[in-house]
């Protein structure tokens, strides 16, 4: 389960790492039943009085406690793009927080012997509707929870076929070398955490085209984001995010070190 020396050099040379089905047939329709579950449980919360409803740059949030829930980018929006962090929304993704084969490569990643959970988000891009996010990349939006915000790397795990058709992730090859980034100074509310493009070339984008069940490894300080979902098929995901054990969450601030 852990990363070969040639993995390992992949990496760190490109900024993302491919395994593809690493996850089975039965345990990747196991994940997208929990996403649903998911999903209609965040409605719920969404639509109570405790939450917090709210706009930025023309898109819908809703804070309920630690938990934030995103709607897609269009106006009136009823579909929920992401769920942030999840894992205490069903069973199979806090079981999943612990899956030896995410943890043990995530150790090699982190430099720690053992590690614990920073976040986790489900990423649910609708067919037809699913709305694509702008370039960035996470540091920006870590650094002032995090001293060591480039010791966070992420794994997504796709539960869905991913292709350039259903708007599947672009990473820019390399772009973690070139350290934190500029963000954009144009007139939206979030500006400052997307990347300028001026930074970086955004030729050596690659798009991540992988079969269900597969994951990919990606740098915090990786360039990376994705187009709309324009066909008739799903793109749902979960991207967990890792650390050095014994640190907390980034949003319930509580210690989930990792099993696996």
């Amino acid at each position: 389960m852990r990363l070969s020396a040639a993995e390992l050099e992949a990496y760190w040379e490109n900024g993302f790492l491919v395994r593809r089905q690493v996850f089975h047939k039965q345990e990747v329709n196991a994940f997208r039943a929990a996403a649903d579950a998911a999903a209609q449980t965040a409605k719920v919360m969404a639509a109570s009085a405790d939450a917090r409803r709210y706009v930025l740059d023309g898109n819908s949030f809703a804070d309920i406690g630690h938990s934030t829930v995103q709607f897609e980018h269009h106006q009136d929006a009823a579909e929920i793009r992401v769920i942030e962090p999840v894992h205490e929304l069903h069973d199979q993704f806090a079981q999943l927080v612990h899956d030896p084969r995410l943890v043990r490569p995530m150790c090699q990643l982190v430099d720690s012997a053992e590690v614990a959970l920073w976040t986790a988000k489900l990423n649910l891009k609708s067919s037809r509707v699913g709305s694509g996010f702008a370039w960035h990349q996470d540091t920006p939006y870590w650094v002032h929870d995090c001293d060591e915000a480039e010791r966070l790397p992420n794994v997504m795990v796709n539960f869905d076929d991913s292709s350039v058709s259903n708007g599947c992730l672009h990473i820019v090859k390399g772009s973690h070398k070139l350290g934190m980034l500029p963000g954009c100074s144009d007139a939206r509310q979030l500006a400052g955490f997307y990347t300028d493009p001026a930074g970086f070339d955004a030729s050596a984008q690659r798009p991540i085209e992988v079969p269900s069940g597969s994951v990919v490894f990606f740098h915090p300080l990786a360039v990376h984001g994705s187009m709309p979902n324009n066909s008739p098929r799903q793109r749902r995901g979960i991207i967990l995010t890792y650390q050095p054990a014994n640190r907390p969450t980034l949003k319930r601030k509580d210690i989930v070190n990792a099993l696996g």
